[in-house]
């Protein structure tokens, strides 16, 4: 269903809350989209867009109706298809009201191409910071769904700890939000060791989400678009469960 202007004026949208989706191409979504880089089309009713209640900073830094693929022209080498962000807006917007939504998901990268200094890092904070500030609303959490590209060396897998933990820390102090909330998707297929450490990050106001079992599309490494709107659901109960007070 097509929306009627999807962009709006910062001055003509109400307060949000938002969250930042960041990660690698699970967060950004490969749901229905097929060996041949074509994506289905198909949006699951759990997906489906609100123009009233649910926004994406858009690449152009000003909030928009949201609607899938939310990583569309974010990450724009890359074929997008349903992820877990809408199915998470969709479930919690009757709890917090209005959802802004942040996409800042890179395909391919590795935790340490989201230390401080980096594209991937600086891009987050200044499409956070922009959110914030054009008509946005309060920042509530950071939804995190990374780890495959750390999984092919045991000096990688062996940083992970220290390096997402550090993560977590710098943009806490670069967005000036000392305990701010992380949700991490621990995903399947990841070396049982990048899996453990992600389930036990050592930081207060940091739950894991356990995405083993979620199925997974033939090449054994990116979601279905049922195991991505299912994995937005466990991110707002999560969320509900934890961070909402």
């Amino acid at each position: 269903m097509e929306l009627s202007n999807p962009t709006q004026s910062n001055e003509a949208q109400p307060a949000k809350q938002i969250f930042i989706l960041a990660g690698q191409s699970n967060m950004s979504g490969r749901g229905g989209v097929d060996k041949h880089k074509q994506w289905d089309g198909v949006v699951p009713p759990e997906s489906s867009a609100d123009a009233s209640k649910i926004f994406r900073l858009g690449p152009n830094l000003h909030w928009e109706a949201a609607r899938e693929p939310l990583h569309q022209e974010i990450d724009s080498k890359r074929t997008f298809g349903v992820g877990p962000g809408m199915s998470f807006a969709n479930a919690l917007k009757e709890r917090v009201g209005v959802v802004g939504l942040v996409p800042c998901a890179v395909a391919g990268t590795a935790i340490k191409d989201w230390a401080r200094g980096t594209t991937a890092y600086e891009g987050m904070v200044r499409r956070v910071k922009a959110a914030a500030a054009h008509g946005g609303g309060e920042i509530k959490a950071v939804l995190w769904y990374q780890g495959e590209k750390d999984t092919f060396t045991e000096e990688d897998a062996n940083s992970y700890k220290e390096n997402t933990e550090r993560l977590i820390v710098n943009l806490r102090e670069d967005l000036d939000l000392p305990s701010l909330p992380v949700a991490i998707a621990s995903g399947r297929g990841y070396l049982e060791k990048v899996r453990d450490i992600q389930k036990g990050i050592d930081l207060p106001n940091v739950v894991c989400v356990d995405a083993m079992g979620l199925p997974l599309q033939e090449d054994n490494l990116h979601l279905t678009t049922e195991a991505h709107v299912q994995l937005g659901r466990m991110l707002a109960d999560a969320y509900l469960t934890h961070f909402l007070t």
